[in-house]
């Protein structure tokens, strides 16, 4: 192929000084007149214009250059046929000199000269219109452009077949069909002809493309076959029989960790081909002892796994709260942005995207809670599972503490609930609006169905939020028993204490009678001193230090001037400016203390239940 391509270059180079021009008028119609043929329509009209460039066509070798090369291995190929020239530009084609002979391109306004269907593999060509006088030669000299001849086969009756060493090369030779040919100067109809190039069928082009194909055909198989190899599992290796060397090798093999996996695998089809007899179930046994001192190791490493489970149970656990923490403040801002005095500032749009954004976020977060809770439900299953197996006593000796957590911990599920409430009351406004401005039929349907799934999810919550609040009062019910319980067994034990002196008084006073007079004087020391003794301990109250005394003070100061009183949270904010370490449970624990100065009221109704305490202490001065 490159000494075709070659020759065609130096040919081309030789003969580019005696080249004609198409764009030259004249020099077609001299063409013309000089094979007979007169030309029409063609006076002062410019063929070719000097912007026209043809793809692939190299004027200075009057022929088709540039081809690329077809891989004759490629299976299935076929030559992709030029793209269609429109005709307003026709393909111009230049006069071709040789040094036998001329070649002068047909008319360009006559149609293109037609070719049968392409044959696989085609390598040869028909070559039709032969002047009369064409000899071999001068056919390898018209033709050798094209590419390496391989074998001329030519007829006596003007024509032949032309075979080439590639397949691309045929395309250059169908690029001469329509061409005149004439052999020197001579005006001789022996000498001239009309070149018809066509592709031609050959028994040797059709056996070489089937070997290729059969050649492809094989090679692809190979490969498939080699990757499904590839792909293909390896074969476990084959298991050797018993021998005692053998077995002691395993045995060996089954100590160790690493190895004990593919041991127990070659025992196990040891014993199961029936090699256990009388001489070999002494080696068998130590084996299988072997195999079941791996029992210890395995329920270590489960219980070191089920360790690493519990831990990132409780890292996930803590990554959630940390997520709903900061889900609940995320909540607070668009609650705070919704607000009077923030919402008038923002434009419509921006409201509407903060609503939006707002509806999302509540979502989020009630999503995160109720996976939170279920997590807590789990623990405390496993927990009652756990105590149910303890002493059924230790649930009777739940102290104020423990009560006032529960308390604490159901006020705190009520108010997410009545937050939970809220936010969707505000949905279902909200999409009450938007029904009212924006009416479509065919939205209706869809709106109604989420107004009633919001209506029932708003029932849901308030019978839920009526449950925790009977729930939290009876909690608190059984707080109030538990400190009047308390309280009279703290009267009790003083009473008892009170009776304890007074016998121990009557005793001194029955063995100080026994005396003589003269120690009366005595006795009236002791008598001080015995009522001095229960004055402390009556005196004592249920204040225990000066710190309490000064907080019983700061807290009536500040009760006072809240006639209507207030709740331990804002009481607890107000007194944590004075002493930070402070908490609300220790406040609260001071105000139960004193019945008679504290008292305690429930205000509001349904989702604004409060708790507040007030000041009593001039209603109870006069009760004590």
């Amino acid at each position: 192929m490159a000494g075709a391509a070659d020759g065609v270059g130096s040919l081309g180079s030789e003969q580019a000084h005696i080249s004609v021009p198409v764009a030259d008028p004249g020099a077609w119609a001299t063409a013309m007149n000089n094979l007979g043929i007169v030309p029409m329509g063609l006076t002062g009209q410019q063929l070719v214009s000097e912007s026209i460039c043809i793809p692939g066509f190299d004027p200075s070798l009057g022929m088709m250059t540039g081809i690329t090369p077809i891989n004759p291995m490629m299976a299935g190929i076929s030559l992709v046929p030029p793209p269609p020239v429109s005709a307003e530009l026709p393909v111009m084609k230049e006069i071709i000199h040789c040094k036998s002979c001329t070649l002068f391109p047909q008319n360009p306004n006559l149609p293109p000269p037609s070719t049968r269907e392409r044959p696989p593999g085609c390598k040869t060509v028909f070559v039709g219109g032969l002047p009369e006088n064409a000899n071999e030669e001068i056919i390898r000299e018209v033709f050798d452009q094209c590419g390496e001849i391989t074998a001329i086969r030519k007829s006596k009756k003007n024509f032949c077949h032309i075979r080439f060493t590639e397949e691309f090369m045929v395309d250059k030779a169908i690029y001469l069909s329509g061409y005149r040919m004439r052999i020197g100067s001579s005006t001789d109809k022996k000498d001239s002809g009309r070149l018809h190039v066509d592709f031609a069928q050959a028994r040797d082009d059709l056996y070489e493309w089937e070997c290729k194909q059969r050649l492809l055909a094989r090679e692809e198989r190979h490969r498939r076959k080699i990757e499904e190899e590839r792909l293909h599992p390896p074969s476990p290796p084959p298991i050797m029989h018993f021998s005692e060397h053998e077995a002691g090798v395993l045995a060996d093999r089954l100590k160790d960790d690493n190895k004990f996996t593919e041991a127990i695998a070659v025992l196990l089809t040891w014993i199961d081909r029936g090699e256990v007899n009388r001489r070999s179930a002494n080696h068998f046994y130590s084996m299988i002892q072997s195999a079941n001192s791996h029992v210890r190791r395995l329920m270590n490493e489960k219980a070191s796994h089920e360790e690493e489970m519990e831990l990132a149970k409780e890292q996930f656990k803590n990554a959630l709260l940390a997520i709903l923490t900061q889900f609940e403040q995320i909540v607070a801002v668009f609650t705070a942005a919704t607000r009077q005095k923030a919402w008038d500032h923002f434009s419509k749009a921006q409201r509407k995207n903060i609503e939006i954004w707002r509806k999302q976020c509540e979502e989020l977060r009630n999503a995160h809670s109720e996976e939170i809770m279920g997590i807590r439900r789990e623990e405390e299953m496993e927990m009652s599972d756990d105590d149910s197996e303890e002493n059924s006593c230790k649930k009777m000796r739940l102290d104020d503490s423990a009560l006032a957590a529960q308390a604490y911990a159901l006020k705190e599920e009520n108010d997410s609930l009545r937050w939970q409430l809220d936010a969707y009351r505000n949905e279902v406004e909200l999409l009450k609006q938007e029904q009212g401005k924006f009416y479509r039929t065919e939205e209706d349907h869809t709106k109604e169905q989420q107004l009633h799934f919001l209506q029932q999810t708003v029932q849901s919550m308030q019978q839920q939020l009526s449950d925790l609040q009977e729930e939290l009062k009876s909690k608190e019910y059984e707080l109030e028993q538990a400190k009047d319980e308390k309280r009279c067994l703290e009267g009790e034990l003083l009473a008892l204490k009170e009776k304890l002196l007074n016998n121990m008084d009557a005793v001194d006073m029955n063995n100080k009678d026994i005396r003589e007079k003269g120690m009366n004087g005595c006795t009236v020391p002791v008598l001080y001193h015995s009522r001095e003794k229960h004055s402390e301990t009556h005196g004592r109250g249920p204040l225990k230090s000066e710190k309490e005394a000064l907080l019983l003070g700061i807290i009536s100061t500040f009760l006072h001037v809240h006639p209507f009183g207030a709740n331990i949270e804002y009481l607890w904010s107000y007194i944590q400016r004075l002493d930070t370490k402070i908490s609300a449970v220790e406040i609260e624990r001071l105000m139960v203390r004193l019945p008679h100065m504290f008292k305690q009221e429930f205000t509001g109704v349904g989702a604004t239940l409060e708790k507040r305490w007030k000041f009593c202490g001039f209603e109870g001065i006069h009760t004590v």
